[in-house]
């Protein structure tokens, strides 16, 4: 019961994800990504070691559908996964396994790919592909955070949402954005909450670490 999108911004080449799930605490187990590497999503019967070793095979040249091959050929279950990866160019691939409950869908296209179960509708995923492209001059934080609006507001999933992330990662090795809502009636909103406080303060965290001399008192 998981919606979930990685997307990549073309002027910045920033690349993050966002994620919402009935069960608790996401954030810990979907979403990987690394800095001008790309991003790798992994859920349903989620196995979090996928995320390492996609980011791992991006790492080393391949691209998102190679990726994507090579994780589903080494992985013994692979029917019961559902997979995304995007690469640091952009382009993007998806697969879902022959065990994946419905509804179930994929949405793939340059620079996002938007994959869901258990869902409402199978429209989720074009949703949420659909409001990350219609938000080209905001933020790769907003337009992943609209897009997993978009998402809920087209259905969701099939059942009551408990928990959401918000990653993404800029230059540096370590996240510009990393809010998880871990338990909450309605996470996604709280998440939206979290992201418009914690918005304005973006620039002056990274400032913090790579020029503390400079940095404002917060």
């Amino acid at each position: 019961m998981t919606f979930s999108l990685l997307g990549r911004c073309a002027r910045t080449g920033q690349i993050g994800a966002a994620a919402a799930t009935s069960s608790i605490a996401v954030g810990s187990r979907v979403a990987f990504c690394a800095p001008g590497v790309g991003g790798i999503l992994t859920q349903h019967r989620t196995d979090p070691r996928l995320g390492p070793r996609g980011l791992a095979l991006l790492r080393s040249g391949l691209a998102a559908a190679e990726t994507i091959a090579s994780l589903v050929a080494g992985t013994p279950h692979s029917p019961w996964r559902q997979l995304a990866a995007l690469d640091a160019s952009g382009t993007s691939a998806a697969f879902s396994g022959a065990r994946v409950k419905l509804e179930m869908g994929e949405a793939v296209t340059q620079n996002v790919v938007a994959i869901g179960n258990i869902l409402a509708n199978h429209r989720v995923p074009a949703a949420m592909v659909n409001g990350f492209l219609e938000k080209e001059a905001a933020t790769l934080a907003e337009r992943l955070l609209h897009a997993l609006e978009r998402g809920l507001r087209a259905g969701g999933e099939h059942g009551a949402v408990r928990s959401a992330v918000l990653v993404v990662y800029g230059t540096y090795d370590f996240p510009l954005v990393d809010l998880r809502v871990d338990w909450h009636e309605t996470p996604v909103a709280e998440l939206r909450a979290l992201w418009d406080r914690y918005a304005p303060l973006v620039d002056d965290y990274v400032i913090r670490a790579i020029d503390p001399d400079n940095a404002q008192a917060l």
